[in-house]
Parts: C-alpha cells; structure tokens; sequence
C-alpha cells in the first residue's frame, strides 16, 4: 500500500489540456513543450501547498488525491486563475468517495466518476459531482443531471463559477443500459473500435468473442465514447431474447421511434445503433445490409459470437483480458461482495485459472463471500480441469466459461440448482412473481443468485447473462424437469396475457393492461413458440387471441405471421376458439390495409359463429362489416350492419360493443356530411370507451373529433382533443395514434400561421400509411395535406426539411409542446 495516499473519505482531482493537437501545431513544438512544464510545474506547486498528492500522470494529464474537499476546490480555483491568459486550459473535475487503496493507487469506481466528470467539461471548467458539493459551503452552478460516458447512473453536476461554457460532453439522446460498474482496462480496444466506426465505407464494427469475453460491457462503453460523434444519439437494441430474425428491424424501429418506414426514418440521420447478442437472429444478416445502404449516416456496433459476413462489416475479435486489469477487475468485485483484499500474485493466479474471461473472474469473486482467495484458487485448480474434460467439443476458452458456469453451478445448494437451471425458460427477464409461480422460487432464493453473479437485477426485473442462460438451460434440458417447467410458463404467460385484457371481442370489465404485455411480449413470444413445437393448437390460438389488440398497436404483422403458423398446425380446435382467432387474425389484416384478407377471414368467422348461435360474436363480426363497408362508402350499408350490431349490445348491455357502434355511427355521419351529429356520436363513444377502460379506443375516437373539429374551424377544441389522444397513444406506444394526433397537430399549428412548428410536425409524418379504428390517418391525412401545403413557401420548406429529421417521438414532444 502507498504510505502516501490520503485514506478514508478522499477528494480526487483530474485535469487534461484541452485541445493538445491542436496547440502543439499552432505554438510549435518548442513552445509548446514550454507552455506544458509551466502548467505542470504550476498544477504541482499549488497541490502540494494544498496537501495534495500526485497519484498519477500520464501525458499532460494529472491525478490528484486530496484529505478534504475544501483543498480540492482550493487548488482547482488557484490553478484555473494561474493559468489564466495562457495557451494552456484546463478542464478539471472533482469528486468525493471512499475508494480501496492498494500498493498500485487506488481502487474503486469513485476514481472512474471522478476522471468522466472532468472529461465531460471544457478548458477552464471546474466540475464538481454532488458529493463534493456537499462537503464544502461555496456557491455554485447547478448544471443538472447527466449521464456520463462510463454509463453509470446520472451524476448532478455542478460547476465553480457562473462562466458560459458549451454544454457538456455527456450522454443525452440515448437508451443505453446502465452497468453496475465501470469497464476495467480496454485502453487500446476502445481505440481500435471507435477508429473502425469512423473508418471510410466502414457502417457496421461487428464485436465477436466467446461468451463471456465481455463483449456487452466494452461495446457500451465504446457507445459511450462515441456519443459526440453521433447528433441523433446512441441507441441499444437487445436481441438476446428474440429468436424470429423478422423482429430485428421493427426492435430496431421501436428504439428509434420509426415503427413504420424504418427506411425513411434513418435515411438522414447520423446515429449509433448497438445491436446486443445477433447470434441469436443471424438469419437477420440481410436486413442489416439493407439497412445500412439506406442509411450512409447510420453506424452499427454488433456484438455476436460470429460475425455477420457482409460487405460493410469489418470485425474486432475481443481478447481475454490481460492480466492487470484482469487482476484489477477479480480485486474490485472481491472487495465489493466481501470486503477482503487480494494478494496480487493469488488474483492473478486465479485470473489465469480462468484464462481472463471477465464473466468467469465476476463468478469467482462472487464467491470470496465463502471462500478465502487462496482456498477459492485451490478449489479452482482441482475443479476445473475435471470440468473442462467433459466439454471437449467447445473452443477453449468456451470450455473455461463453461466450466467455471459449472463450478458455481455445483457449489449451490440443490434448491438454488432447481431455481438455476428452471429460470432459464424466461426470455427478456421475470418479475418475482412470475418466477414464484413458473420456477417454484421465493424472494431470499432469487437474491442469493443475485449475490453469486448469476442473476442479474434491473428494476423490479430479474434476468441472466445469456452466456448464462444457455448454461442454464443445458442443466434444465438434461433433468427431468423441462417438459412441465415449460408448460408452467407457458401456462403462466397465457394467464398473464388474458390478465391484460386485450382480446377485444371479449372484454371483461376492469380496463385493459398494455402496458403489461409490452413489458412480457418476449415471455409470451416464448410460450407462442412452445406452443408451436409442441403443436398446440388450441392453446397457442388461445394465446394469441389474449394479445388482440396488442398486436393491432403495435405490430400487427407479427400477428398474422403468428396466425399463420398456428392455423397451419395439425388437428382442429373448438368451433368458439377458431371463431375468435379468425376474428382476431382478420383484425390485423384490417389495420395494415389489407381489406380483402380481413374480410375473408371475418366471413369465415361470422359463419362459425352463426352456426352456433353465439348473437354477441355475430355482432362482433357484424360492427366489423359495417367498418369495411363504410370504408367503401357504402354508407347505408354500413349503418344498418352497424345498427343491427348496436341493437343485439344493447339487448346484452355489452358497454364494449356499445362504444364501438356509437363511434362507428359516428363515423358514418362523420362520412354523410353531418358534423354536429358526427361529433356527438363520437365524443359519446369516447366517454364510453374512457368507462370500459379501452383507451386505445377513446384515443381514436379524442382524435376524430380532433379532425371533426378542425375542419369546423374550432381550433382551441381541436388542440385540446389531439393533445388528449396524443398524450394517450404515447403512454400506449399506439403507433397509428401517435401519427394521427401528430398530423392534426401540425394543422392546427398551420391554421395559426406557426409555419415552423407546422413544417416540422408534417415533415415527420408526412410519409405515413397507418391505420386506426374509424379509418384513422389513411382517412383524414389527404385533408390534412391539403391544409398544409396552402402554406406553401421558403420557410415552410425549410421547417419540413428539418421535419424530416425528427423521430415520431421527437416529434410527439414537439406536438406536445416542447421545443
């Protein structure tokens, strides 16, 4: 240990010239190499008067320990007014903690968060986290929350002195996940790959590696590093939990808020896109080619155990770890779960027992909370070469993962082994309550997963490494336990599913749950899937009529592709069952604008339901009918489908069914001609649907009287009513909606003469083709378009142009409100 370092609660201070290229070729070499002596010999004399100790220095950079705060911030002032006037300038960052110290220096994420705030200022800029801020009583500027390129949760950054500096150099337009802890060592690998993501003709840097290897952690923080290359942000796709490679592209979409016409979407932008785990959807390949030749600006950084072989791509293969930031990474989470501190020669050894695979060096340290460290190396030379003879078939170092996955697997507890290896049935993660129920697991079982590295948390959800998983599943396929473990879940997600109340032919009271299905599509695909290959037909029929208007909001061509194959299954199911799923099949037909398909399907529907005298499920089929001919504008033909169907809900006090006919007779006026009736239907059918709790509904039925509205030129009424169904389809992710209420937006923002406002909503959506319950956007967006281009002129083009730029959710906030 360095008997120097201040121990304890430390304040730690880096600084780095700003702009050192840059200087070196204006002042020349000689007077530059001045101009640095000056600053260092400036930088030590007024640290050393302030206590400070020099930890390290590397290039023109410094780091700094001090006992207080207060000399911290005493230095950092005093070298700022020093150099002043100077070529050199300073950006400096403080921060306060608890870190390790050790005979290298210190150890600990307080050293990372201190170094990532001063890189995220500019020359002659002082930030000071929060827990800096707390020790002293000086005045200071709030510069907000950031999330700071280590990725680790947002840090409230402030800044000594009230001085105009451009904004920060942190993260703001991205989904990256937040790690636990900060990357240990991957200098040189950074380098490498943030070169390759700007190498000419290069748009995708595929990471391939084993399992293990780290290849999500280093490709986040490279993310990271590259944000300011990027002005339409940094966005993470997970692909581990898919297995159809036709969700790739709308995953994709989702992230970027373009879950129609991805292609035009990323066509000018200039984004990151970090694709997690593609081994998983190889089959995808070509849909990544594709889009990358239509988005020259868009670049991909791909993390696969195999590249992608195709002509952009250039791979990086990420190596084991070397052995001191191996060594450094075992030592940190040792210290972290129990508080020991490593010998060097016994971390490293342990290091190299597990060829320096970061995931392996976090399972072993998991277990220094039993093991001593030398105990912990002992067990691991007997163990592991017993375990890696059984995996001759695996690369070697797959081999190692492998085995140390199955040293900790062996040293649980026969309860905790059950857990394990029955977790492994989860796609995207479970709540504790479904795995209760689907793995038989309670709360102090998952946690002492949690606390051996096996599990892994992210808010009220748990999940597994897939590197993990696959482990897992191994040991549940090899027991006796898969069958009925994969029967609960799916038995378990199909209750989940009819819990959201989607199935819109058969709406129970109590309102419906979006927001859940959204949170477990990925389960449920999975219990799709066992349906499939166990050829269940009845339960996986079952399962997606639960989804219905899950599909419909959010992608209905999954629907059909999922229809398809189910009905494509050998054997017949009940009569009531095939005439709900035929139903719910002809719905996503109907959405994306194929009538002929939808009305086929309804008829075969209808007549199944006919054929048992079921009067509700024929009203059901008859209000659909109505639609399809009102659409055609066969108006007498659609009100009295429509009227029939409202007489049989009306008979059966069906409230659900109610709101849709009111809305549709509506519609039906709305087509007629006749506004003032048209628009009290519809706002009856809205108030309706708000008391079923259907808000996909009501926020169809809030945005054609937004329309209704417009066109009588009652403007304040339009806004409000298309704020309301805007703000209700967002909460949803109801794409046709957020459209919809984007578009009547943009022509209230027209009526009022705000050409850039109006530009920039419309050139966002201007594209658009969706569809929505009374005919929706396809209906009302040729009125629209009229309206806009009576705007006709230079600024308008202009403000389209920039539209055209803008996300769907760039543009709800705008719509909203929000510059």
């Amino acid at each position: 240990m360095r008997a120097d370092l201040p121990t304890g609660t430390v304040t730690f201070l880096f600084t780095d010239v700003e702009g050192s290229t840059r200087l070196l070729h204006s002042l020349g070499a000689e007077a530059y190499a001045d101009s640095l002596a000056e600053h260092r010999r400036v930088v030590r004399e007024i640290c050393a008067e302030q206590n400070g100790v020099e930890v390290d220095t590397q290039g023109d950079a410094f780091f700094i320990a001090f006992p207080t705060a207060p000399a911290a911030l005493e230095a950092a002032s005093r070298i700022n007014e020093r150099l002043a006037g100077g070529p050199i300038r300073l950006r400096m960052g403080l921060h306060t903690g608890t870190p390790l110290v050790t005979e290298d220096g210190y150890v600990g994420p307080d050293v990372h968060r201190a170094a990532r705030i001063a890189s995220a200022g500019h020359g002659g800029q002082i930030l000071v986290s929060s827990a800096t801020v707390a020790l002293v009583d000086l005045e200071v500027r709030d510069l907000g929350e950031h999330r700071l390129k280590d990725l680790s949760a947002s840090e409230r950054i402030y800044q000594l002195s009230d001085c105009e500096f451009p904004r920060l150099k942190s993260l703001y337009q991205t989904n990256l996940p937040v790690p636990a802890n900060p990357l240990i060592g991957r200098k040189k690998e950074l380098v490498d790959v943030l070169s390759l993501l700007t190498t000419e003709g290069t748009r995708v840097v595929s990471v391939t590696g084993p399992g293990g290897v780290g290849k999500t952690r280093f490709t986040l923080a490279a993310a990271g590093e590259a944000a300011d290359r990027f002005p339409d942000g940094v966005w993470f796709v997970a692909l581990a939990p898919l297995r159809d490679p036709q969700l790739v592209l709308p995953s994709i979409a989702k992230a970027l808020g373009a879950e129609a016409d991805l292609f035009r979407h990323v066509g000018g932008l200039e984004c990151l896109l970090l694709l997690d785990n593609f081994e998983s959807v190889i089959g995808a390949t070509s849909d990544i080619a594709a889009l990358a030749a239509a988005a020259p600006s868009v670049r991909m950084l791909v993390t696969s155990r195999e590249p992608l072989r195709i002509a952009v791509e250039r791979e990086y293969r990420l190596r084991p770890l070397p052995e001191p930031p191996a060594v450094e990474l075992f030592r940190q989470r040792a210290d972290a779960v129990a508080d020991v501190v490593v010998a060097y020669d016994v971390a490293a050894e342990i290091c190299e027992r597990l060829d320096r695979l970061p995931l392996a060096i976090e399972l072993a340290a998991a277990r220094t909370t039993v093991f001593d460290p030398e105990v912990l190396l002992e067990r691991l030379e007997r163990r592991l070469p017993l375990l890696v003879s059984r995996a001759r078939d695996m690369p070697e170092r797959q081999r190692t993962l492998h085995s140390t996955i199955a040293w900790s697997y062996e040293l649980l507890e026969p309860i905790e082994q059950q857990l394990f290896r029955r977790l492994a049935v989860f796609r995207g993660g479970a709540t504790l309550e479904a795995i209760e129920r689907v793995a038989e697991g309670d709360a102090e079982l998952v946690e002492s997963l949690v606390d051996k590295s096996l599990v892994r948390r992210r808010g009220q959800r748990f999940f597994m490494l897939e590197t993990i998983r696959e482990f897992a599943f191994e040991q549940l396929t090899a027991s006796d336990e898969e069958t009925e473990t994969r029967r609960r879940h799916a038995e378990v997600f199909l209750g989940v599913a009819t819990s959201t109340n989607l199935n819109a032919g058969n709406l129970r009271p109590g309102g419906q749950r979006l927001d859940i299905a959204i949170a477990e599509q990925d389960n449920i695909r999975a219990a799709l899937d066992w349906a499939i290959t166990s050829q269940d037909k009845a339960f996986g029929l079952r399962l997606a009529v639960a989804m219905d208007q899950f599909w419909v909001a959010n992608d209905p061509t999954e629907s059909t592709r999922r229809y398809e194959a189910l009905f494509d299954l050998p054997g017949d199911v009940d009569a009531g069952l095939r005439a709900e799923a035929l139903r719910s099949y002809a719905s996503s037909f109907h959405i994306v604008g194929d009538r002929e398909a939808a009305s086929r399907l309804y008829e075969e529907s209808f007549d199944l339901y006919d054929e048992m005298g079921d009067e509700r499920g024929r009203a059901v089929l008859l209000h659909r009918f109505g639609i399809l001919a009102m659409q055609r504008q066969d108006l007498a033909k659609a009100r009295e489908l429509v009227e029939e169907s409202h007489a049989t809900h009306e008979q059966h006090d069906d409230r659900w069914g109610l709101a849709q006919t009111v809305g549709t007779l509506g519609a039906i006026e709305r087509d007629a001609g006749n506004g003032e009736s048209a628009y009290a239907l519809i706002a009856d059918s809205a108030d309706r649907a708000e008391a079923v709790g259907v808000l996909w509904w009501q926020a169809g039925m809030l945005v054609e009287l937004a329309a209704l509205s417009l066109e009588a030129g009652r403007l304040e009424d339009a806004e409000a009513k298309a704020r309301e169904s805007l703000e209700l389809a967002n909460q949803m992710r109801d794409y046709g909606g957020r459209v919809f209420g984007v578009g009547v937006l943009a022509c209230v923002a027209a009526e009022r003469s705000e050409l850039s406002k109006a530009g920039r909503l419309w050139g966002a959506i201007e594209e658009q083709q969706v569809g929505a319950p009374l005919g929706g956007w396809l209906r009302h967006r040729a009125g629209c378009e009229a309206r806009i281009q009576r705007l006709a002129g230079a600024e308008l083009d202009a403000a389209l142009a920039r539209g055209r730029e803008l996300s769907l959710d760039d543009a709800v906030v705008l719509a909203l409100g929000d510059e």
